[in-house]
C-alpha cells in the first residue's frame, strides 16, 4: 500500500528564556546569549505537522484534514498562543523551552491523539532561517 504524507501549517506567538535555573546569570548569558534574558523575548512560531500513512480505500484520506486542523488548534494552538512558555505552560515549569524541546511536548501533545498506525514529525520554526524536526 502506497504511503502519503500530509501536512498542515499553523502557528502561534509566544515568550520565552532559555536558562538553567541552577545556573548563574552570568553562565545562562554565556551559554544562551540573548536569549537568556531574564525580561523573556518572544517569536512568530511557524508549526508544520506531518502525518504519514496508507490512503484509506473508503475516504481517500491518510487523516481527516478537519480533524487533523481542530487538534493542531486545540492542543498546541490554544495552549501555546501569547503565552509565556516558562511562566503559563505547565511542561516548560522544569523543562527549558528550547525549539527542540518545544517541538517534542508538540509531538507528543499530538502523538496520543494520532492514531497508532501513521507516523508523526512536526517542523518548528523559531525563526524563518532557524528551525527543528521531531518525530519517530
Amino acid at each position: 500500500m502506497s504511503q502519503v504524507t500530509v501536512h498542515r501549517k499553523a502557528h502561534f506567538n509566544a515568550a520565552h528564556r532559555l536558562f538553567k535555573k541552577e545556573w548563574s546569570d552570568q553562565k545562562n548569558e554565556e551559554v544562551f546569549g540573548k536569549c537568556s534574558n531574564p525580561n523573556y523575548h518572544g517569536h512568530n512560531y511557524e508549526l508544520i505537522v506531518a502525518v504519514t500513512g496508507a490512503v484509506d480505500q473508503e475516504t481517500g484520506f491518510v487523516i481527516d484534514m478537519k480533524l487533523l486542523k481542530d487538534l493542531i488548534y486545540e492542543k498546541i494552538e490554544k495552549e501555546f498562543d501569547h503565552k509565556n512558555l516558562n511562566l503559563e505552560v505547565k511542561e516548560f515549569q522544569d523543562l527549558n523551552p528550547t525549539a527542540e524541546n518545544i517541538s517534542i511536548v508538540i509531538w507528543e501533545k499530538l502523538r496520543k491523539e494520532i492514531p497508532s498506525n501513521l507516523s508523526l514529525k512536526v517542523t518548528l520554526y523559531e525563526t524563518p532561517r532557524n528551525f527543528v524536526t521531531y518525530g519517530k
